[in-house]
């Protein structure tokens, strides 16, 4: 492994600068990516001294323990958690700068993408990105699962995923770019022949009925709360759980406008405009900065697919 050196003209001094190179930052993220000196140890092919010597130099560099030994492992501080995203742009650029140069080539590509993604969202590109790719990238596959906000911008820092779909308010993290995909709206859905509900809904209708709630993670946006006012029937970790739920029953249930329609026809459900006003669903992707050719091309495909 070759020493890669860091230039920052904002260092205080030239000894930093010196003490400071590639090896020591691989370290760094593997620590902060498995929180254990053995696990990092054989991650980087180097003995767990050497694990040990390299950190002792961080601490000394950064002036913080950076990670404390807890009972799980060794646990970041908030002073490595900062660094992480620093860390992670010096090493991506430095690999770019390193290695060959390589063109995703979808039709000949057996990449695995790895993605953080609701079940709205898995839902709605899930199909028909594999319909998309059974002729254009018959050897690509998709590897989902469902992460809250915050621990999807953690799995994406560390190199965990390629790429995390949701809704990400502000400002994209350190070390993150954000591709905006879709703007959706809330609907009310009932069952077809619903006695209170005939196409459309009245607030006074709305707040009177039974309610089922989709709570899987990374599914509500920035600040949204459900209403106090509302007498929830049923909490459900799925979004497609609560339509089959209200589809066979006189409950309803305030979901997405684009989910509404890709399942109403096939479960008897109706669909009316929400009594209420509520903050548009704004969905978009996060991926690490600057991104490989693979997961642009990813990207690209789920805006086409969302327009």
């Amino acid at each position: 492994m070759s020493d890669i050196e860091i230039i920052d003209v904002t260092a205080g001094s030239d000894g930093q600068l010196r003490e400071l190179d590639g090896r020591l930052l691989l370290v760094f993220r593997e620590l902060l990516r498995l929180q254990s000196a053995t696990a990092a140890a054989e991650r980087l092919n180097v003995s767990q001294s050497t694990i040990s010597h390299a950190l002792g130099r961080l601490r000394r560099l950064h002036r913080d323990q950076l990670f404390v030994r807890r009972p799980h492992g060794l646990a970041p501080t908030r002073r490595a958690r900062e660094l992480a995203p620093l860390v992670d742009a010096v090493l991506d650029a430095a690999g770019r700068l390193l290695g060959d140069p390589e063109t995703f080539d979808p039709s000949s590509s057996q990449r695995t993408f790895h993605v953080a993604a609701s079940e709205f969202a898995t839902a709605l590109f899930g199909g028909p990105l594999l319909r998309r790719w059974r002729s254009s990238a018959p050897r690509v596959s998709l590897l989902t699962r469902q992460l809250g906000v915050d621990d999807g911008i953690d799995a994406l820092r560390r190199g965990d995923l390629d790429l995390a779909i949701g809704r990400f308010a502000g400002r994209p993290p350190a070390g993150c770019e954000r591709a905006d995909l879709f703007e959706d709206h809330y609907c009310v859905v009932a069952r077809l022949g619903h006695p209170r509900v005939e196409g459309r809904i009245d607030l006074t209708t709305y707040l009177a009925a039974s309610h089922v709630i989709a709570g899987s993670p990374g599914e509500g946006g920035p600040g949204e709360r459900v209403p106090r006012q509302l007498t929830i029937a049923a909490v459900v970790p799925a979004w497609l759980t609560a339509l089959v739920m209200v589809a066979a029953s006189d409950a309803i249930a305030t979901c997405p406008r684009r989910l509404a329609d890709q399942h109403a026809a096939a479960l008897g459900l109706q669909i009316a405009e929400l009594p209420n006003r509520m903050a548009p669903i704004k969905v978009s992707a996060l991926h690490r900065n600057p991104s490989d050719d693979g997961v642009a091309w990813l990207v690209s495909e789920l805006r086409e697919i969302a327009t």
